[in-house]
C-alpha cells in the first residue's frame, strides 16, 4: 500500500467502492468497505490524493478525509462520465473516477480565451441590431 499515489472512491448509502492506482496508473487495490471500514482505513493510510464525484455527501467525506492529511479532490459527475469503460457498477465507477483525475485539465490559453471573448461580443453586437 505504500505505493499508492491515487484513490478514487465511488460513495453509496452504504457501500463505498476503491479503486487505488501507483503513479504511472497502475491498479494497486480494489475493494468494497462501509463507512466506518473508511474511515478506518484512510486514517491510518499513508498520504495520497483521494477523488470522488461531488455530490451532497462527498463534501462531508472530503473534509473527513482531509483531516487525516490526504488531498482531497472533488470531480463533477459529468466530467467522470467519458472515462466509464464498461456498464454500469461501482468498481468502474471508482475506475473512471481515477482516471478523469488523472488526466490534465482542459484549459484553453490566454490567446484562445481572448479569441473566444471577442467572437461572442461580435455576436451578441449582431444580435442586438
Amino acid at each position: 500500500m505504500q505505493d499508492v499515489a491515487l484513490i478514487g472512491i465511488d460513495l453509496g448509502k452504504h457501500s463505498f467502492h476503491l479503486h487505488g492506482q501507483d503513479r504511472k496508473g497502475n491498479e494497486v487495490f480494489r475493494r468494497k468497505m462501509t463507512r466506518k471500514q473508511l474511515v478506518e482505513l484512510l486514517a491510518n493510510f499513508p498520504s495520497c490524493t483521494i477523488v470522488m464525484e461531488a455530490c451532497a455527501g462527498a463534501h462531508f467525506m472530503a473534509r473527513t478525509l482531509g483531516a487525516f492529511g490526504h488531498r482531497v479532490r472533488l470531480i463533477s459527475p459529468h466530467f467522470v462520465r467519458p472515462f466509464v469503460k464498461s456498464n454500469k457498477n461501482d468498481f468502474a465507477d471508482a475506475e473512471a473516477i481515477c482516471e478523469a483525475a488523472s488526466r490534465p485539465p482542459c484549459v484553453s490559453s490566454h490567446r484562445e480565451q481572448s479569441l473566444s471573448r471577442c467572437y461572442r461580443h461580435c455576436i451578441a453586437c449582431a444580435n442586438h441590431l
